[in-house]
């Protein structure tokens, strides 16, 4: 994530309470498949990160990030309604197995491990991507098709 830190900047408390009240409006207003999606990108940013840092040698960074994606994976298990549709016992244990893998990417240090997991995860996502843009937003009207503006 790029902060004005980064940059060399500082940031006084304002500028700060600022940006914090904005992630966290964003968090409040997003709906529930944006949010969905939310969690699936930052999913793959923390596989992405994690085989960099297994790549590089870095393991306790690459823990950190397999630890955080295991727990994205444990929260998208534990709000799942397998009863809901047909698929959800399928993805259930679609989700289970990536956190069996993602601890075995961690224990073992396997990069490739990692990157097999994010195999699985990227077609999710954009499944997630793809049904998240078709629900409507309330009070936002839907484009039209074919519309000039």
């Amino acid at each position: 994530m790029t902060t004005a830190a980064a940059f060399g900047y500082s940031l006084g408390r304002t500028a700060t309470a600022r940006i914090d009240q904005f992630k966290a409006a964003a968090v409040t207003t997003a709906t529930p498949a944006q949010l969905l999606v939310r969690l699936y990108d930052r999913l793959l940013l923390d596989l992405d990160r994690a085989h960099e840092a297994q790549v590089a040698g870095q393991h306790l960074e690459a823990t950190a990030q397999l630890v955080h994606a295991q727990a994205i994976v444990s929260e998208l298990a534990g709000s799942l309604d397998v009863d809901a549709w047909s698929g959800g016992p399928r993805l259930l244990s679609i989700y289970t197995f990536l956190l069996a893998e993602l601890v075995r990417a961690n224990v073992e240090r396997s990069p490739q491990r990692t990157r097999e997991c994010r195999s699985v995860v990227e077609p999710l996502a954009e499944a997630w991507r793809e049904a998240a843009a078709q629900v409507p937003v309330a009070g936002v009207p839907s484009p039209r098709v074919g519309a000039v503006g």
